[in-house]
């Protein structure tokens, strides 16, 4: 399955009675070990080597056709090296403890701080990749502390998929903002159909699908408690107190929402892109995509980013760095970004082959005209944000299953977001 925006999270751990992300604790192992003197036999100086998760056989085939494609020109060949997502950093520690790193390493663009944090990735700059013409999100998801260290090819993120044969018997248009929301879910609520289908699992799923609510409304992932996130857990509340969304949602991951979009359970559904060929292969469900609703008319929706980014470990060696540097310009030029995006129902990330993925794409058009104003989780509290996104969880958990208010569930969020930092 594609990257949808942090889905595996690292895990905690201790160091001298405060909470430190385990990614960062292990990476920066990796980091000193770089400098450590391995057995390893001398690398081939016509290989270049990638760290990625394409374990998919179907996944990590694409990978190599692009790979080669770009690799002939260059005089090189391309070695992938795929683990599953979880495993990165800790295959990355043993590969650095052995003097064999990769010479790209593909992560999760939620996790890119944890490693750029260590000093163990080279600018994108200074190996010499192109990082003009990017999409501004894109970018965000691939900086830390101001710095560009990953590229991505094409990033994913939410938009409002919805029944077209439910809407137009029930004569509504796809709603664009929240009270619009409310009414058309009432609306198409009957039987066994809910109106409104969504994840609210207490993980990167359900944080996942709640940031575009909570950003559109103003809230601030740095100061959870200034009085605009209160509106978004407000928004789910009525959907459930209303009977327009089931009280399931608390338990549902995306693809169970996607199950039950599909199965005829729900009307309209929060979802991303990597439903596409489920979405596609149904012969009795018609469906299209519109824009997430926003709390007033006129406001541009504000839906998270996701990804993975390609970095470039440094290396003693700068000459195998440029090579890496190469290889990513050319995976990143406009046609190889257009059809990479096309084969994975992602949006690439440079500007002008996003337009023309949504003009030779126009079903798929609104995602990528909500990337165009997407954010990414960590731009703002960098290593913070696993912290950050467990406080989420636990505020929209607390008011869904009626344990606290909104405005109660915010307070103790930031608590528990400061309480951790």
């Amino acid at each position: 399955m594609p990257s949808v925006g942090g889905r595996v999270r690292a895990g905690i751990a201790r160091a001298g009675g405060k909470r430190v992300p385990a990614l960062a604790a292990t990476l920066a192992c990796a980091t000193a070990a770089l400098g450590l003197t391995g057995c390893a036999a001398e690398p081939d100086p016509g290989t270049v080597t990638v760290l990625n998760s394409a374990t998919d056989t179907a996944e990590h085939t694409a990978n190599q056709r692009f790979f080669d494609r770009c690799a002939k020109p260059l005089g090189i060949k391309v070695e992938q090296i795929s683990v599953p997502a979880d495993q990165i950093a800790s295959k990355t520690l043993r590969m650095a403890s052995s003097d064999s790193l990769t010479d790209i390493l593909e992560l999760d663009g939620s996790e890119l701080p944890q490693f750029a944090q260590t000093e163990g990735l080279r600018p994108l700059k200074e190996a010499g990749v192109d990082t003009s013409g990017f999409s501004a999100s894109a970018t965000s998801l691939g900086s830390y502390d101001g710095v560009q260290y990953g590229v991505a090819r094409s990033v994913n993120s939410l938009a409002l998929i919805y029944n077209t044969k439910l809407l137009e018997d029930a004569g509504i248009d796809p709603p664009r903002t929240w009270a619009e929301l409310r009414e058309a879910a009432k609306k198409l609520t009957e039987g066994d159909t809910y109106g409104m289908a969504f994840s609210a699992s207490p993980n990167a799923d359900g944080v996942y699908q709640f940031l575009p609510f909570f950003w559109s409304a103003g809230g601030d992932e740095a100061k959870l408690d200034n009085g605009k996130g209160e509106a978004a857990l407000q928004l789910w509340k009525d959907l459930l107190a209303d009977g327009s969304a089931s009280r399931s949602v608390v338990n549902w991951n995306q693809q169970d929402v996607n199950d039950q979009f599909v199965a005829g359970r729900a009307a309209m559904m929060i979802n991303g892109p990597w439903q596409v060929p489920v979405l596609s292969a149904q012969k009795n469900v018609d469906w299209a995509v519109a824009k997430i609703p926003v709390p007033e008319a006129g406001k541009d929706a504000v839906p998270p980013i996701g990804g993975t980014v390609m970095a470039v470990p440094k290396n003693e060696d700068r000459a195998r760095e440029k090579r890496a540097g190469d290889l990513l310009n050319c995976l990143n030029s406009e046609q190889n970004q257009l059809q990479w995006g096309e084969s994975v129902n992602n949006v690439p990330t440079r500007a002008s082959a996003a337009q023309a993925y949504a003009e030779q794409n126009p079903k798929l058009a609104p995602f990528a005209e909500l990337v165009t104003t997407a954010r990414s989780r960590t731009a703002k509290v960098g290593t913070g944000w696993p912290i950050v996104g467990d406080a989420l969880a636990g505020a929209f958990q607390s008011v869904l299953t009626g344990r606290t208010s909104p405005e109660q569930a915010m307070d103790r969020a930031q608590q528990q977001a400061s309480a951790g930092k």
